[in-house]
Formats: C-alpha cells, sequence, structure tokens
C-alpha cells in the first residue's frame, strides 16, 4: 500500500473505529511534541538554571527583582499581599526585601510550601471566608504592595486562554483596590490581548502612574507584560 494510501484509509476509518477524530490525534501529536520543546526550553533557561543556584522556588522570582531594581517597589517594613503565590517566588523575595518589621501575605488555591515570614492562606480569595483570613493576617493594616503573578493553565487556544487570563487580573485588582492603603502601589501580570486596554484604563483610573514592563527574564515570545500601578488614589 502506497503512503498516500494509508493516509487515505487512516483518515477515513479510524474514527469509526475508535471514535475519535483524525484531527484529534494530530492534534495530541503536536501537543506531545511542544511540551517536549517547552521542557528542553524550560531547563536549557539561565533563569530556571540561576533560580536552583540561588535557591529561589521558580524562575519568576527575577522578574520581580528587575522590577524592583527599576521601580524599588518593596521596602523595609511594607505589608505586601501576594496573590496566586504558588510555588512561593515572589514571597521568597517580597519577605527578604520587607524584613523583620514588614509583613507579607501569600495566597493561592494551590497548596505551598511553609516560608519564613510568610503567612499562607490557602484558598479562593474571593471567597468570603479566604478574604477575611487574608485581612486577619494583615493584622488591621492596609497593604503597602499587592502583587499578582497569577495566570489560568493555558490550552493553546487564545479565544479560551486570554479571557481565563483577565478574570484573574481583574480579580486581582478588585481585591487591591479593597486592601490597599492610599498611596500604595499594584504589581500584575497581564497578557495582551482582549481586554487589555480596559483594563489598562482601570488601572489609569485608580492610580496616579501606570508602568509597563517587560522583564529580561520573561521570555521574549511570551505575550506576558507587568503593569505596575504606582499612587492608589483611595477611591478618590
Amino acid at each position: 500500500m502506497s503512503k498516500s494510501n494509508v493516509s487515505t484509509t487512516f483518515g477515513s476509518n479510524f474514527s469509526i473505529i475508535t471514535g475519535i477524530p483524525p484531527f484529534a490525534v494530530t492534534l495530541t501529536m503536536a501537543q506531545s511534541k511542544t511540551s517536549k520543546a517547552w521542557l528542553k526550553e524550560h531547563f536549557d533557561d539561565r533563569f530556571v538554571k540561576q533560580s536552583k543556584q540561588d535557591g529561589y522556588r521558580s524562575r519568576a522570582s527575577y522578574k520581580l527583582l528587575e522590577m524592583q531594581d527599576k521601580d524599588k517597589l518593596i521596602q523595609p517594613g511594607m505589608t505586601v499581599v501576594d496573590l496566586g503565590s504558588a510555588p512561593g517566588g515572589w514571597s521568597q523575595v517580597a519577605a527578604r526585601l520587607v524584613g523583620d518589621k514588614g509583613r507579607v501575605v501569600a495566597s493561592d488555591i494551590l497548596e505551598m510550601d511553609a516560608l519564613a515570614d510568610v503567612t499562607f492562606i490557602k484558598g479562593d480569595f474571593t471567597e468570603e471566608s479566604v478574604y477575611e483570613s487574608i485581612l486577619q493576617a494583615m493584622n488591621g493594616e492596609l497593604a503597602d504592595l499587592v502583587i499578582s503573578d497569577m495566570a489560568p493553565n493555558m490550552s493553546g487556544m487564545s479565544a479560551v486562554d486570554q479571557p481565563a487570563a483577565m478574570y484573574l487580573v481583574e480579580l486581582a485588582l478588585d481585591l487591591g483596590l479593597q486592601i490597599l492603603k492610599p498611596g500604595g502601589n499594584f504589581v500584575a501580570k497581564v497578557f495582551q490581548g482582549e481586554g487589555f486596554d480596559e483594563y489598562l484604563q482601570a488601572l489609569r483610573n485608580n492610580f496616579q502612574k501606570v508602568i509597563t514592563r517587560k522583564p529580561d527574564s520573561s521570555r521574549a515570545r511570551s505575550r506576558e507584560v507587568y503593569l505596575l500601578g504606582k499612587g492608589f488614589k483611595g477611591g478618590s
């Protein structure tokens, strides 16, 4: 049987025999190749290697460190709230920078191994009980800084991924507006695409200054950028 005949026969009969459309097999094979390529890129990544040497839990730590160098977001004694904190790379950086007199409160729906000087609250921060736990951990203080490196599990389908990503970052901003002190700052990872411009405008409405950052440690092919809202207007 020729190569072309094999392809034609497979395409016409496979779904009848297995109940799986031929395109699904092609998609799965493509996803497998993509996954292997991602794993190779990940383990070859200099920031992944550096994070292991420096003891950080993820390469994302360097994104916050780069923004810290440029924007001096975190100062000793601050109260910082880290949303979507697992595995803890940003919380590690924040805890070191706020020092003994500062406070870091981290929250995620995923488990996060304990970190020194970080109060972790597991759960969905949009739920009343989790929200109250965050407030309690803040010990009656408002936050100087709210940070969010949250992202959904990506499917590779922009029509699904972009709305999911924007939903998360909108939730982060909603919480930030409730718990930030006037003059406080907000940092969130946002993916460029549908809803981005509206989100940028929402930040401009609530903060004195908004800055867009693309850290060197952010992969060049990624649509992610970091939006920094500086000087919370406090609902004025």
